[in-house]
């Protein structure tokens, strides 16, 4: 009996130690589902720090709109440039500036802004000469002058069927003012100012599509993506557009911002309300045909094409660009012929002749 007592406590032993290896291993077996449960769990559950939305500007490739303003067209606004009525004010935030010669040789601007809701009070507002809403058309944009040459540019606003308010027809103190402050210094023509900030209501009043027209949805321009830039092949400093004797356009480039500085004929081109001299990222120069229109002091532009510059981050590159028809975008592209990728960021498009335009690499 005695021999047979050790086997059978050994036996029991054995079968204690294994019951309890193997509640162990269904135990540890049983809770790596649980932790992992947990962890997935805790993943799923744990706050997650908001990321703020973006939303891309058209006009710029920046990714700088508000909500209120996505998918919303662009406003275009006529703005007097003579002498005698600067400074303007509400110019320097246009994400486009568009200047062409106009009759008496002086020049004339379209300032274009993306956001409807952040349009600021804009003056000197002037008159429509044709070519202005043709390249607002290619926009999508709503246009906004104070008065129209009779010859060609109301007809041509009637004709091309683009959405604009002349303000010296409809006489709406929700859309114009005189600037009183402005009155006691500048004759009555150079006081006139949009009522940015009225713009969503307006648009409403006045049943005015305020959504972008499909299929004109793209960017005004290609813009590069992040991490891409387009340099030109040629050092570019200082760039100056001569309009005419008496007018010209000169801009200078600013390391520190990477952007071009304005003067108007030789002076800083200032925004009397920020006290900001415009600048921009890119310079587009776009030569063509400028002449005279038919048998009167009128000035007609071929808007369909030609040759030019792009000009960006210190450099210039030869371009050609296009515009098939009123209702089209401009297209940019290199001596290559493929589309022109262009640096986000705002845009000044000045439509000249060839051979007016004066590239400058200043050495350091």
């Amino acid at each position: 009996m005695k021999k047979s007592a050790k086997p059978l406590g050994i036996v029991l032993i054995a079968v204690l130690v294994l019951t309890v290896v193997f509640t162990l291993a269904c135990c540890s077996k049983e809770r790596e589902p649980d932790e992992n449960t947990e962890k997935d769990n805790s993943s799923q559950g744990a706050p997650v720090e908001d990321t703020p939305e973006v939303y891309v500007n058209r006009l710029t490739g920046l990714d700088d709109l508000s909500e209120e303003a996505v998918g919303k067209r662009p406003v275009a606004v006529m703005i007097n440039n003579v002498k005698k009525a600067l400074p303007q004010y509400g110019v320097a935030s246009a994400d486009i500036m568009f200047e062409m010669l106009t009759e008496g040789g002086i020049t004339r601007m379209m300032a274009v802004y993306a956001d409807q809701t952040k349009i600021p009070d804009v003056c000197s507002v002037r008159s429509c000469r044709y070519y202005f809403p043709i390249f607002a058309h290619g926009l999508d944009a709503v246009y906004f002058c104070f008065g129209s040459n009779e010859t060609i540019g109301t007809p041509t606003l009637k004709r091309i069927g683009i959405d604009y308010i002349d303000g010296n027809k409809k006489n709406d103190s929700l859309i114009f003012a005189r600037d009183a402050e402005r009155l006691k210094k500048y004759s009555s023509e150079h006081t006139v100012y949009l009522k940015g900030e009225n713009m969503p209501g307006i648009l409403e009043k006045y049943d005015i599509r305020s959504d972008y027209q499909q299929g004109k949805d793209n960017t005004a321009f290609l813009f590069n993506g992040e991490g891409e830039v387009t340099t030109g092949d040629t050092a570019c400093d200082k760039v100056k557009l001569v309009f005419s004797k008496s007018y010209y356009s000169t801009f200078t480039y600013d390391e520190q911002t990477g952007k071009y500085k304005k003067y108007h004929s030789g002076d800083a081109h200032m925004d009397s309300a920020t006290g900001e001299q415009l600048s921009y990222k890119n310079l587009f120069v776009l030569e063509t045909d400028v002449s005279q229109y038919q048998d009167t002091i009128l000035v007609e532009i071929d808007w369909k094409g030609g040759t030019g510059y792009y000009i960006s981050d210190g450099t210039s590159q030869k371009i050609t660009w296009e515009k098939p028809t009123e209702d089209s975008p401009i297209k940019v592209y290199d001596v290559n012929g493929e589309e022109l990728k262009v640096n986000p960021g705002n845009s000044y498009i000045g439509v000249i002749n060839e051979g007016k335009t004066t590239i400058t690499a200043v050495e350091k």
